[in-house]
């Protein structure tokens, strides 16, 4: 019931800056470790709801990269863990970061924070935890995207332990 009550809380505090919105499916793999040591590997599902509208400007006008923008979502594992989250994000197109001239990619990193309940799998020692994530996405011809992106979440040792998580992802984004 917790877990209803704080979703609907952040679904109200962010629908007053709603503009055009991006809405992100994702799957991916949650739990990934690099140096082979042993990880509660499971699917991943994940919903966010980008909103268009800049929450913060700390950056020159013409360069929108700096425009703080609010999104909020839920991801779910398949070993029933969940974790409902809000927090701000950045967009920019990866080709003016780089050769200075527009490209189809775009690159977005997110902070949030949120509620988290470990179910069957990795507990992460807190039921407040924080998600970065590096995404970088492809423009396809009707304006959708598809993402390739990698999240970590950890509790900033607000518990006992902070084992940490990392998820590999692809989403399919549709613009609203």
């Amino acid at each position: 019931m917790r877990l209803i009550i704080i979703f609907y809380i952040l679904l109200f505090n962010s629908y007053s800056v709603i503009a055009k919105d991006l809405h992100v499916f994702g799957l991916g793999l949650y739990d990934v470790k690099f140096d082979g040591s042993s990880s509660d590997q499971a699917a991943d599902f994940r919903y966010e709801r980008r909103l268009d509208n800049a929450l913060v400007n700390i950056g020159p006008e013409e360069d929108n990269f700096f425009y703080l923008k609010p999104f909020y979502g839920i991801e779910a594992t398949s070993e029933s863990a969940v974790y409902i989250l809000t927090g701000v994000y950045l967009e920019d197109n990866l080709g003016y970061l780089i050769k200075g001239k527009e490209s189809d990619y775009v690159l977005t990193p997110s902070f949030g924070v949120g509620y988290y309940e470990d179910g069957s799998g990795k507990k992460l020692g807190n039921e407040i935890e924080f998600r970065s994530t590096l995404e970088v996405s492809y423009k396809i011809n009707n304006d959708d995207r598809i993402g390739l992106s990698f999240g970590h979440i950890s509790n900033a040792n607000l518990g006992d332990k902070n084992p940490g998580v990392e998820i590999i992802s692809l989403s399919y984004q549709i613009k609203y």
